[in-house]
């Protein structure tokens, strides 16, 4: 950057490095989102195009920073997990959370036609971004966990709330009085009594979101953008003239319980240093 007199300005902006050798949290929520599903026809209670989409625009994230090593969404928010170890953007808080933000909304509206080719965009999507710094894994499960536990509750109380309005006829405003006070089991067997719906039969992606994170794949072509990582894997493929095969990270999406301690353990990479 040149100097100049005016130069001084840039000493008001202020530091906000994230504290080192801690896990950092990207979370995406998209702005007046109830708003924009009600504008461009989403189904109600889950519109399950816009939640591929949502996972579209998020992978697209991971693979732009492989610093990303998970992420979680449900609804209009995306979580990224950052290792400790990650120096993107010099920890920069303003820096990480506003690229990610930018990239995401740019991808959701890049994509937009591949999931709803027959609605077209009225207004740009927006979604707002914050990085919070976790001492360690303990706090990182947990927050996960929590997470995940909020998708259950919210899709619980959406899929009582839009019952009874698509199916029992009642307003939005009797829908939410019918449905205060009540707990988890007076909600499920709501749903089964009155509208003949077993919850725990609804898809996983519904109940559970969607989980991001990396495992190894083998990919034949390397003329790819994807991240490729490990050697060759033998002469036999070389000899025969064909591309050498390669192994790489590739970013899977599942629908699956983050909140045991099982995944954790089956997935050591995610939470490595």
């Amino acid at each position: 950057m040149a100097n100049s007199k005016y130069a001084y300005v840039k000493n008001f902006e202020l530091p906000d490095n994230v504290l080192p050798r801690t896990y950092m949290v990207v979370r995406l929520d998209g702005h007046s989102f109830h708003k924009f599903s009600m504008d461009h026809g989403f189904e109600k209670p889950n519109d399950e195009k816009a939640l591929r989409l949502m996972d579209a625009a998020a992978i697209q994230v991971m693979q732009a920073y492989p610093e990303a090593m998970m992420a979680f969404g449900e609804s209009d928010e995306f979580s990224f997990l950052l290792r400790k170890s990650c120096n993107l953007y010099n920890r920069r808080s303003s820096k990480i959370s506003s690229t990610f933000a930018s990239l995401f909304a740019a991808t959701y509206t890049f994509k937009w036609k591949d999931f709803f080719p027959d609605t077209p965009m009225l207004y740009p999507p927006s979604f707002d971004g914050r990085v919070v710094a976790y001492p360690s894994s303990t706090e990182i499960i947990d927050y996960f966990s929590w997470r995940q536990a909020d998708t259950h509750v919210n899709n619980l109380y959406n899929t009582c709330f839009w019952a009874l309005i698509l199916k029992g006829g009642l307003s939005t405003v009797d829908a939410h009085t019918r449905l205060k006070g009540t707990v988890s089991s007076q909600k499920n067997e709501m749903l089964f009594s009155k509208f003949n719906i077993n919850y725990n039969t609804l898809p996983d992606r519904f109940r559970k979101g969607s989980i991001l994170y990396r495992q190894n794949a083998v990919d034949s072509s390397l003329a790819t953008a994807q991240e490729l990582d490990g050697p060759d894997t033998g002469d036999s493929a070389q000899s025969s003239g064909n591309k050498p095969a390669r192994a790489r990270k590739a970013v899977v999406v599942a629908h699956c319980d983050i909140i045991s301690r099982s995944f954790w353990d089956e997935h050591p990479e995610i939470l490595s240093e």
